[in-house]
């Protein structure tokens, strides 16, 4: 976040996995942060992601900035639930590759499944990218449900 104009990092600390039976405190927490922030865009999980914890935050992010532009993104994982994206962001290849760094790096809880590699994440970026025909080969995808166009 070295370049970001304005950032506050605010870190909870709720029950992994438990997400679904923990929906009182996570809600009351969003509509707090609500209040206190007025983002341009809202990056959340993909909200048919099978993930239980993954589905709640998606579901609240939804709940609670209605109003707001929501890009939901993919994660590979053994749930076989990635969507047809409709938003597709052209990565260059410096790009892909620190951003593969940083996953390697700052997700040390996946570090240990056989399926958390560069590879993989490089395998879907290609695939991304060749859907966007990107001049880079490469691209980031996402899901839009609602973006409102303002004249």
């Amino acid at each position: 976040m070295s370049g970001a104009a304005k950032k506050n990092v605010i870190l909870k600390n709720f029950r992994d996995s438990f997400f679904p039976w923990q929906g009182e405190p996570i809600k009351e927490f969003f509509e707090k942060l609500k209040g206190q922030i007025k983002p341009d865009l809202i990056f959340t999980h993909f909200r048919e992601d099978l993930h239980q914890d993954h589905r709640v935050l998606s579901d609240l992010t939804w709940n609670t900035f209605r109003d707001h532009l929501i890009l939901e993104y993919e994660i590979p994982k053994y749930d076989a639930d990635l969507a047809a994206p409709n938003v597709y962001v052209p990565l260059a290849p410096d790009v892909l590759q620190r951003k593969v760094d940083l996953l390697l790096e700052h997700f040390p809880s996946q570090r240990g499944k056989h399926w958390f590699t560069e590879d993989l994440f490089r395998s879907l970026a290609r695939v991304r990218g060749m859907e966007a025909n990107s001049p880079t080969r490469f691209a980031e995808a996402f899901r839009c449900r609602k973006l409102v166009l303002a004249g």
